[in-house]
């Protein structure tokens, strides 16, 4: 049974977390004292940990980058701020996931499952493309001088997805039905500018023409 950690400093969310959590067939334990929440998350044998922003004491983003130097447990942030910032330093920071409250315990549930997935089915945390590293656990690329740029989440499943399917042409359907599976609820124009925004930041890492349009066909990752 896998472990689930859970850093929420509201009483009755937390309450509610464990209670979802245990019925959904996870072991939950929610913390209610946050004086070394670091040393906590690294004893505690967890296999997961919902950490919240905004802890009394010290903040979770610099609780997950404290945590990162010594653990890979898999981390979903657990915010009320819905700011683009906050997610892309949380995910820089190496977070795997981010959710905004107040959550859909549905999508909460689905967004564990598919990271637990991801980890049983992954060979590696990273792949090397073009000169350019891969990181898939922290969202990011980093290219032949050691710049590390972010990838937002829908961009960092597309070229997962790109990359897995590397050389072969994938349809819009096929991404779509990923992201979906993913929990990204994607309309068809979103999915473009999530392709052009990944096409951008690999041409800036020194990959030009990284993702190649197929006219009636879809994208295939060269």
């Amino acid at each position: 049974m896998k472990k689930i950690l859970i850093l929420e400093d509201e009483a009755g969310i937390r309450d509610e977390l464990v209670i979802l959590l245990s019925t959904s067939g996870y072991e939950a334990e929610g913390l209610t004292s946050f004086v070394k929440p670091v040393d906590d998350i690294l004893s505690s044998g967890a296999d997961m940990v919902l950490l919240d922003i905004n802890l009394p004491g010290q903040n979770g983003k610099d609780i997950l980058k404290e945590v990162r130097k010594k653990s890979q447990v898999p981390v979903i942030m657990v915010t009320s701020s819905d700011a683009e910032r906050d997610e892309l330093i949380s995910i820089g920071y190496g977070a795997d996931d981010y959710i905004t409250k107040p959550y859909n315990p549905t999508l909460l549930l689905l967004r564990i499952g598919n990271i637990f997935k991801r980890m049983g089915g992954a060979s590696s945390d990273t792949a090397d493309y073009k000169g350019v590293t891969i990181d898939f656990r922290r969202s990011m690329i980093t290219d032949s001088k050691g710049i590390e740029t972010v990838l937002s989440k829908n961009e960092m499943l597309i070229l997962s997805f790109l990359y897995n399917n590397r050389g072969k042409i994938v349809s819009r359907d096929d991404l779509m039905t990923d992201l979906w599976n993913n929990s990204e609820y994607l309309n068809d124009n979103a999915l473009t500018v999530n392709i052009s925004r990944l096409r951008t930041k690999l041409s800036d890492a020194g990959i030009e023409d990284a993702i190649e349009t197929r006219k009636g066909q879809g994208y295939i990752l060269l």
